[in-house]
């Protein structure tokens, strides 16, 4: 069955680069809609447009929840740390948005579209706390049916070294049901810290197709809410 043109118009006419378009405008309903499309936003700070990009890489990177690969030494590290779900996110949105790391893109626009995702459901954070109860690492993205759209993770490098990585071994083992074979882990560009973890590049055709799969497949039975840690 062909796709059905959305926002961004048929795949087919996007230009053959990871940047298809960019917007003035920006709110909730056009990042839900842009993410079942197979497009996400980043803000084009650095290009003098001061607006939203949306992007959809040539190659995209995804992880599929069967193929994580967690070392021996990731499982013993993971037995220093505790995980919870939806406990912090503006806690974790901030760590990921601290303008001290290199390369960073989360604005106040992001903040505020993202952290209203959130209230409304869609939007989902794993943290990872050491003994000491210090939020350690975490991550947090977009949830729509059987697809998990990773926005962004962090670690401490001094009380977290594989934080973050607990933090995706968590996530992953929350989407491992019957359903896990439907659902995918969109981390948008591969890099070699995400290839070590069993995320692969697929052309974005090839992506278009697995998200529609996991549009499709029902959405993991994330926990109930109680209310976030101070």
């Amino acid at each position: 069955m062909a796709r059905r043109p959305g926002i961004f118009g048929p795949p087919a006419s996007w230009p053959a680069q990871d940047l298809i378009a960019f917007s003035a405008e920006f709110d909730e309903a056009l990042v839900l809609a842009a993410y079942a499309e197979g497009v996400f936003p980043m803000p084009l700070h650095s290009s003098g447009f001061g607006q939203m990009g949306w992007w959809s890489p040539m190659r995209r990177g995804v992880l599929l929840p069967d193929a994580l690969r967690t070392t021996r030494s990731l499982r013993k590290s993971a037995k220093h740390y505790t995980t919870t779900v939806d406990a912090a996110f503006t806690q974790v949105l901030e760590r990921c948005a601290d303008p001290s790391r290199p390369y960073g893109w989360i604005d106040d626009d992001i903040r505020r579209v993202y952290t209203a995702l959130f209230e409304a459901g869609h939007v989902h954070s794993v943290e990872t706390w050491d003994a000491a109860g210090r939020l350690v690492g975490g991550l947090y993205g977009v949830c729509l049916g059987g697809l998990f759209a990773g926005e962004s993770m962090f670690h401490d490098p001094v009380y977290g070294r594989d934080a973050s990585k607990v933090a995706l071994v968590a996530l992953v083992d929350l989407l491992d049901d019957e359903h896990a074979e439907e659902r995918i882990v969109d981390v948008q560009w591969q890099t070699e810290h995400l290839a070590s973890l069993g995320v692969i590049e697929v052309e974005r055709e090839e992506y278009l197709g697995l998200l529609a799969e996991a549009l499709a497949a029902p959405p993991p039975a994330w926990p109930v809410r109680e209310g976030e840690h101070a």
